[in-house]
């Protein structure tokens, strides 16, 4: 366990080339999983659990690691598999999503791999939308389920969606719906809760699943000479998406020359492991961790601002 602990150490601190590592695991029976090892903190035995009152079902408890305490969650029963075995067994993930610390139990680990986001792709068509699953990564022949651990937490715990009066108030003197927002992400559930905080500054949204269909449609708008991008505002961007992961779409927007001064802000789960030296690396103007309606909110609307000087000459 400590030498899969120490790999992943050392692999949170690569510099991401439209590659990602993942991290694999069971459940129930032989289906492998994988997470990203950037949102790894670390690899444990399953420790004592503290079965907390009136919790759902499938929070089997909290833990206290290094004097923190935080809810560890039966990722089998998250997704509606049967629960990992009551009788003590099983490991424990620890992960950061969302500025948040939780463990997920799992039956096993078993190996990490690094390979190019465009061997990962996004569910099949005919999946639907009751699945937790954000892509698919073709691992050695197999196919290795990527989890949308966004909408599992959302079912756990819900995510903060209401922007505060003040920071609505600070709207003022701005002309939101004359602005546009380009959205990339591949989690259904980050995606809605995006559109929705827009929606309420006023801003129109378009949505796209990853990266790749991002600069798609951006290079369309370029060989058509579309308006909108004279009122795209920004394009915000997740990092880890299937095909194409928001670093490169970052640097590809900057390597066009038609569309290279486009603002781009990086969202993303990835917080408290997150190395802000990476956004230099690809020129991204700005960087959000996932998820606050306010935070949000306010760095579009500051955008807004700067956006409206520009249009006065006022640099």
């Amino acid at each position: 366990m400590s030498g899969l602990l120490d790999g992943v150490n050392l692999r949170t601190q690569l510099v991401g080339h439209n590659r990602l590592e993942l991290l694999l695991f069971f459940l129930d029976g032989g289906q492998r999983y994988g997470i990203n090892v950037f949102k790894v903190h670390e690899v444990i035995q399953r420790p004592s659990l503290t079965r907390i009152p009136n919790a759902p079902a499938v929070v089997r408890g909290m833990a206290t690691l290094r004097g923190k305490t935080i809810p560890v969650l039966d990722l089998g029963m998250a997704l509606g598999q049967a629960p990992i075995s009551k009788d003590g067994a099983g490991i424990v993930i620890v992960t950061e999503y969302n500025r948040t610390v939780q463990g997920f139990l799992v039956r096993a680990v078993d190996r990490i791999v690094n390979i190019n986001w465009e061997k990962v792709v996004p569910p099949p068509d005919g999946t639907g939308d009751d699945h937790f699953l954000t892509a698919i990564a073709h691992v050695d022949k197999e196919m290795i389920e990527m989890i949308d651990v966004e909408k599992v937490l959302s079912n756990v715990g819900g995510a903060e969606i209401e922007i505060s009066e003040n920071t609505l108030h600070s709207i003022v003197n701005t002309r939101p719906a004359h602005h546009t927002v380009l959205v990339a992400d591949d989690s259904a559930v980050a995606r809605g809760q995006i559109k929705r905080t827009l929606d309420r500054v006023g801003v129109k949204t378009i949505l796209v699943k990853d990266g790749k269909e991002a600069y798609q449609l951006l290079s369309s708008w370029v060989e058509k000479n579309d308006t909108i991008l004279n009122q795209l505002l920004m394009v915000i961007s997740d990092i880890e998406m299937p095909e194409m992961d928001g670093y490169t779409l970052t640097s590809k927007i900057r390597s066009n020359e038609r569309i290279k001064n486009t603002y781009v802000m990086l969202h993303t789960s990835l917080s408290g492991l997150f190395n802000h030296n990476l956004i230099r690396k690809v020129d991204a103007n700005a960087f959000v961790p996932k998820f606050d309606a306010n935070d949000l909110a306010q760095a579009v609307i500051e955008r807004i601002k700067m956006k409206e000087l520009e249009a006065l000459g006022i640099q």
